[in-house]
């Protein structure tokens, strides 16, 4: 394990985002680093791969900037690069709730809650644990009793809350996500709200999994990151597989993209019916013009109707 997978963010003040993201990525590149790096001017939000040696010259001199110095920088071993290419962009939000009046975390967010506490909370039926991720990171692994909203994007959270507030506001409310960043936001979200007592886990899922107090335990699954790996381990006591295979509900924890580009949904598929359904979520998926199952397996019109005419509809 020669390389490392870089996840960090920090709300701070950065004056000009253009001109911070043009720099950082030529720096990013001389270490031959990849990933995706968004910058605000409220702050930074990244994941990268690269060598052990160039991640520690990198995570050295991030820490340099005197508004860096407090970032807390989660990692994980991994056998080569988890991205293909390298990103730094500026944005007017690091994450967003489409908020007409945003949420600074540096004035309103909830208390951080630390790994031990956080499994305090789970066991405590007084607190109602949300998931604030997607919902497709929710159905492949998720804490135990966590509520999964009904949402697609991390933008449609609010409207979901307001619709169940009322059932919700009585009770302590705890939340979480992959590395913590959107549970900054929307845990000052939910405080001006007026909802008491909100907690969020601090440094995420991630932070979670490689306690050596918690280990992962309660978490059930595997979470979902957003680069080449796609998926991966966070229990270490008990883990147990939750996610269902889309064709046949067995237990499955492979991500894979509808083969139609104009689909593209995500779901949990085996190997072997990835083939039978020639990569796609449905028949007419599987038929698309365009379908990039077959054309990556470089299948003939003549083979690709055989296959067709053998499944059947969904």
């Amino acid at each position: 394990m020669d390389y490392r997978v870089l996840l960090y963010y920090l709300y701070t003040p950065i004056e000009d985002p253009e001109a911070f993201a043009k720099e950082h990525l030529t720096f990013c590149a001389s270490l031959d680093l990849r990933g995706r790096i968004l910058v605000a001017t409220e702050g930074i939000n990244g994941t990268l791969s690269g060598t052990i040696e160039a991640t520690e010259r990198y995570m050295e001199q991030m820490r340099q900037d005197p508004r860096f110095k407090d970032i807390y920088f989660k990692f994980d071993e991994s056998q080569g690069h988890a991205f293909k290419k390298l990103f730094v962009r500026p944005r007017k939000e690091l994450v967003s709730l489409n908020l007409e009046d945003d949420i600074d975390p540096l004035k309103t967010t909830g208390e951080y809650l630390s790994p031990e506490a956080f499994r305090t909370a789970l066991l405590d039926e007084e607190t109602v644990v949300i998931d604030a991720r997607n919902d497709y990171e929710y159905d492949l692994g998720h804490f135990r009793g966590a509520i999964r909203p009904e949402i697609h994007s991390f933008r449609e959270l609010p409207a979901w809350i307001r619709e169940n507030k009322e059932r919700l506001m009585a009770k302590k409310i705890v939340t979480y996500c992959t590395g913590g960043i959107r549970c900054e936001k929307f845990s000052g979200w939910l405080i001006r709200e007026g909802f008491e007592g909100v907690g969020q886990l601090h440094g995420g899922i991630t932070a979670y999994g490689k306690d050596p107090e918690t280990q992962g335990e309660l978490w059930d699954g595997k979470m979902y990151v957003f680069d080449e790996r796609i998926s991966v381990e966070i229990n270490q006591v008990d883990k147990q597989v939750i996610g269902k295979e889309w064709f046949d509900g067995s237990p499955c924890e492979r991500y894979i993209n509808c083969s139609n580009p104009e689909c593209n949904r995500q779901m949990l598929v085996s190997e072997e019916n990835e083939a039978r359904y020639l990569g796609a979520c449905s028949v007419e998926c599987a038929g698309h013009a365009k379908n990039r199952y077959v054309m990556a397996q470089g299948m003939i019109e003549e083979e690709k109707q055989q296959r067709l005419a053998e499944l059947e509809p969904r």
